[in-house]
């Protein structure tokens, strides 16, 4: 298999007020698979737009059944939930909660917002922390588990990452500016749709013998945007799912996926958990 090559690109152009999230072909390019971390100008009103009401109930009932699970945040916390709040009332509406227990306003945030949320706060060392989260969409990992990391601590369980990006992504977050977010996006392979892969939940997992009717791509499209107020860092996640037979119905798809499965280290497919399917999807993706 090949090394990973890494690269930071820019997009050029105005973010449109109708965010769009990457199309396919651009998170399945006919190339190498790499580390990268492409960025184009967003809108956060765009990203955080009026919610799907089924994918808000379900939210909101996965924060009433256990906010402990996907709330992460405490009492330091206040200032950056507080500016949080406010730019919620902006892109939905309704009031913030009032001044109170940091977990409790989490929950509501997150259940009032499509796209998960998660805050880092500009330390006095002039690094940035995960220090609150609304997070009910998680791809198999544990928001608690995050809680007072840096994003290099965070970026630690992916093989290869810190290596190919770290000094880049920092130097990125250091230059942030308030009122010019950056969005991106990256992808997997899961054996259910649900959203919701908290590793509690024993959702399935993939393994051999899956077809494609049994497996989807699932897409994060992210935003990164300064706060001016507290000088933290807002990161908005809002979670997609493809089925897999429908971008294997697509040539060009097809051969992206296919590239990207034959170049992708051996490592970081094993961390993707992508192990027990790899040969069975290359095979499927052939041309």
């Amino acid at each position: 298999m090949s090394r990973v090559r890494s690269r930071i690109v820019f997009c050029a152009g105005m973010a449109s007020k109708e965010a769009m999230p990457l199309s396919l072909p651009e998170l399945f390019p006919d190339q190498d698979y790499r580390f990268h971390l492409t960025l184009r100008k967003g809108d956060l009103a765009g990203f955080f737009r009026q919610p799907d009401p089924v994918v808000l109930a379900e939210r909101q009932r996965w924060f009433g059944e256990d906010p402990g699970r996907y709330v992460v945040g405490e009492a330091d916390a206040e200032p950056l939930v507080a500016e949080a709040e406010a730019l919620a009332t902006g892109w939905v509406g309704g009031a913030a909660t009032p001044a109170g227990d940091v977990t409790r306003r989490l929950a509501r945030l997150g259940g009032r917002l499509e796209p998960d949320l998660v805050l880092m706060a500009r330390e006095a060392d002039g690094v940035f922390r995960l220090r609150a989260g609304a997070v009910c969409f998680p791809s198999a990992w544990v928001p608690a588990e995050k809680h007072g990391l840096t994003l290099d601590e965070i970026h630690g369980v992916v093989p290869g990452l810190n290596p190919a990006l770290a000094p880049a992504i920092g130097q990125f977050l250091q230059r942030l500016r308030p009122g010019a977010p950056y969005e991106r996006a990256n992808w997997g392979l899961a054996a259910t749709p649900e959203l919701n892969l908290h590793p509690a939940l024993g959702r399935p997992r993939l393994s051999a013998g899956l077809g494609p009717a049994q497996l989807w791509v699932r897409i994060e499209d992210q935003i990164l945007a300064a706060l001016p107020v507290t000088g933290g860092i807002l990161f908005g996640i809002r979670v997609r799912v493809v089925e897999l037979a429908q971008l294997l119905a697509e040539p060009a798809l097809r051969a992206g996926l296919h590239r990207a499965l034959v170049t992708m280290p051996s490592e970081l497919a094993a961390y993707k958990g992508l192990v027990s399917v790899r040969d069975e999807l290359i095979r499927m993706s052939r041309g």
